[in-house]
């Protein structure tokens, strides 16, 4: 199962000061949406989503269907085939959507520890 690029999603207080922190460590902001409560910085091929009053916890995130600048790539897995396949691997979402539904979706799911894992699909 290709889950997509790879990111950690990280739930923040003040975006601004967490912005300048993550630029203290060599990341550099590539998608500013702070007026919005979000932005993604990255540091090589590391990236970071800061967001600001969206989640309640720090989570794993997968985004089928891009590289790690946000740019398609085919082949992918669909999010809609990745949710079967967990489903029939005995691991149900915490948050769904319905399967058949075509382009953009997201689903949630929670390891054995409570850490959320999303797999965030954008075309």
């Amino acid at each position: 199962m290709d889950l997509g690029n790879f990111s950690v999603s990280l739930a923040v207080k003040d975006i601004h000061a967490s912005r300048a922190f993550y630029e203290a460590l060599g990341f550099t902001a590539f998608h500013d949406q702070s007026q919005h409560g979000w932005m993604i910085l990255k540091n090589g091929d590391a990236v970071v989503g800061l967001f600001q009053g969206m989640f309640e916890k720090n989570m794993l995130c997968f985004n089928p269907g891009w590289d790690n600048n946000g740019q398609n790539v085919d082949p992918y897995t669909d999010v809609r085939e990745i949710q079967r396949q967990l489903k029939a691997k005995g691991i149900t979402p915490v948050k769904e959507f319905d399967e058949s539904t075509n382009g953009r979706g997201h689903l949630i799911v929670v390891d054995p520890d409570g850490n959320p894992v999303l797999v965030d699909q954008h075309r």
